[in-house]
């Protein structure tokens, strides 16, 4: 397996440089489906992503997967057609809804039901005036300030050019930029209650009202996020990977489905972040470029270890365990159950009982954090339409069951759900059908951590507006 090795970019040039904009804007009209031959492959990449279905393959698969999606969303549904078309479109800062109120127009939305009835659709895609504002990249007092002598955090003042918990990046005057590359527009579908029976008193996570403020003055703490990347190379090709470093400003970041190979490991590592001195990696080694998992940090680690150790449960590449001075950090992807739950049986019986064991035999040193892709909504509040997945992978009761059994009955607690009791809040959208536009989703990305630190958690918390994949990232901050 890869160890630890020193994150070098050979790339220095920050996402952000005072003083430059660049501005573009195209027209693009399409008269019918077959005018989507006639668009480049970073125009139907945009349009892929701006409906919310994967924005990866060859232009003969992007084209095919949006006429299927045009085909194949349910009758009635509002599809937003409207795309940010400039020719530097993955690498600038526009806000969609800046970008509409810029160019004086307002967005033409189709239902699915006027697309399968009218193949002459038009998708007017508007003028959009794309601004690049960047700013200073991190100073050393801002660096240095950030892990101290005992390689921990200590809780500052938010510095004048970054706001601590927020979704934006600010300018040294106080006055928020636009949201940087992958970070999702104004919109904010999540902040709307999507359930299909929803409960009295549930409510839609907000991270911009639900978040707590930040730490006192020198309490020392250490941040976390974990992402399921669903193919990290394809992600670090987008400039935003290191912009969403910067605004997080985690310690450690930990990754499940990095779809990389053992030989395609070092490479990776010249494309990531400058100043995570700390990497873990572990693939599939039954079968090359699925699953995996990594974890990347600031901070050293006492030891690191690859896999539970029982053969049958490491040949994919789902566990890289951290030890720290105060706990142990697990990054895991837990088997999916497969089409027609054929995995169902390995997953309950076999996988989740070995893991819980593994964790319980490193609790009795120290306390143990579980985060990553657990695939199992546990509960009713947890998946947009509970019944109508009961026999879906990742929400049958047999899952559910076994993650209550393993897991929160032998003292892990789910950080998100102990914080936020009645909040409806969702991690994972398919790309099949378009889910993150209306915010039906599934919450199957967790933070579980021994009980006798879960007092100690300040804050759980999910980051919806990142895309670049079908989940999006969670974080954790952890008193000290």
């Amino acid at each position: 397996m890869v160890g630890s090795a020193r994150l070098l970019s050979s790339n220095k040039k920050r996402v952000f440089e005072e003083n430059d904009e660049v501005e573009s804007s195209q027209v693009i009209k399409i008269e019918t489906c077959g005018d989507l031959q006639a668009m480049t492959v970073q125009q139907l990449q945009t349009m892929s992503k701006q409906v919310g279905i994967s924005a990866r393959g060859s232009k003969h698969e992007l084209v095919s997967a949006l006429k299927c999606f045009l085909d194949n969303e349910k009758d009635g549904q509002n599809i937003p057609i409207t795309s940010e078309m400039g020719t530097d479109d993955l690498k600038n800062t526009t806000s969609t809804s800046d970008a509409v109120k810029s160019s004086g127009k307002k967005a033409k939305q189709l239902t699915s039901g006027d697309k399968a009835q009218n193949l002459n659709l038009v998708a007017e895609v508007l003028t959009v005036q794309q601004r690049k504002t960047r700013g200073k990249p991190p100073t050393d007092d801002n660096a240095n300030s950030v892990v101290d002598s005992e390689n921990l955090k200590t809780a500052t003042k938010p510095s004048p050019t970054k706001r601590k918990g927020s979704s934006q990046v600010e300018k040294e005057d106080g006055a928020s930029t636009e949201r940087v590359g992958f970070f999702q527009s104004s919109s904010e579908p999540w902040t709307i209650l999507a359930h299909k029976k929803p409960q009295q008193g549930w409510i839609p996570y907000n991270p911009k009202t639900m978040r707590p403020p930040p730490l006192d003055d020198g309490t020392k703490f250490v941040k976390l996020i974990s992402w399921n990347v669903n193919g990290l190379r394809a992600l670090l090709k987008l400039d935003s990977f290191s912009a969403f470093a910067q605004r997080e400003d985690f310690d450690i970041l930990c990754l499940q489905e990095t779809k990389l190979q053992e030989k395609d490991v070092e490479k990776i590592k010249e494309r990531l972040l400058d100043g995570y001195d700390n990497s873990f990696w572990t693939c599939s080694v039954s079968k090359l470029g699925y699953s995996g998992t990594a974890i990347i940090s600031r901070v050293k680690p006492i030891s690191v270890r690859y896999g539970l150790g029982i053969l049958d449960h490491d040949s994919e590449g789902r566990l890289v365990t951290l030890e720290f001075d105060t706990f142990y950090l697990i990054s895991g992807y837990v088997p999916n159950s497969g089409d027609g739950l054929k995995r169902l049986t390995y997953r309950v019986t076999q996988w989740d009982p070995s893991l819980a064991n593994y964790m319980k035999e490193l609790e009795k040193s120290k306390p143990v954090i579980l985060t990553g892709d657990l695939n199992c909504a546990h509960q009713e509040i947890d998946i947009f339409n509970p019944a109508g997945n009961k026999r879906s992978a990742g929400f049958t009761a047999e899952e559910r069951e076994s993650f209550e059994t393993n897991f929160l009955s032998k003292g892990f607690v789910d950080t998100f759900r102990r914080q936020h009791p009645g909040v409806v809040g969702y991690t994972y959208w398919g790309f099949r059908h378009g889910g993150r536009v209306d915010n039906k989703g599934w919450r199957l990305d967790y933070f579980l951590v021994s009980e006798s630190i879960a007092d100690k958690v300040h804050d759980s918390y999910i980051i919806p507006d990142v895309m670049g994949s079908d989940h999006c990232p969670i974080g954790l901050i952890l008193r000290l």
